[in-house]
């Protein structure tokens, strides 16, 4: 008996230690620009690219009213009505997937990491050819807001 508790034990201290598999479909960038030229970027990006921002939740901003420092930290939640309409005619379900989520960190050096999961990807369990068309319409879409705020300086 208790050899099967140490090998159940070293199994999972052995997967523990694994890195985590990639999730597919995340596209993940790191910045040249300090983390806030980012952000404001980005939600400039959003708004240059007609999409809507839905949420914007603030870890840095709430673990400041809190009195306590973070580095930045924030997840952007994309998305517009036409493509929500569109997509729920064609399957309420996957209404579910809606909005897209732009997540926003920062690095040790001051600059920031850009990551999200592609539309495509997001949609992808989804078989209704329209919740498809939608999601390879956004992908490019929110490609662009990404690589703009990027490309801030």
């Amino acid at each position: 008996m208790r050899r099967f508790a140490l090998l159940g034990l070293t199994a999972v201290v052995c997967f523990a230690a694994l890195p985590a598999r990639a999730e597919e479909g995340r596209v993940t960038a790191v910045s040249k620009a300090p983390f806030q030229t980012v952000a404001r970027a980005l939600e400039q990006a959003v708004a240059d690219k007609k999409m809507g921002l839905v949420c914007h939740a603030n870890a840095q901003r709430g673990a400041a009213a809190r009195g306590v420092r973070i580095k930045g930290n924030q997840v952007l939640m994309v998305f517009r009505n036409d493509y929500a309409v569109r997509l729920l005619a064609a399957d309420p379900a996957a209404g579910f997937e809606a909005p897209i989520r732009i997540y926003l960190y920062e690095n040790p050096d001051g600059t920031a990491t850009v990551t999200y999961l592609r539309p495509s990807a997001v949609f992808a369990p989804y078989a209704h050819p329209e919740v498809r068309a939608v999601a390879a319409e956004l992908d490019p879409v929110v490609a662009a807001i990404v690589g703009q705020a990027l490309a801030a300086r």
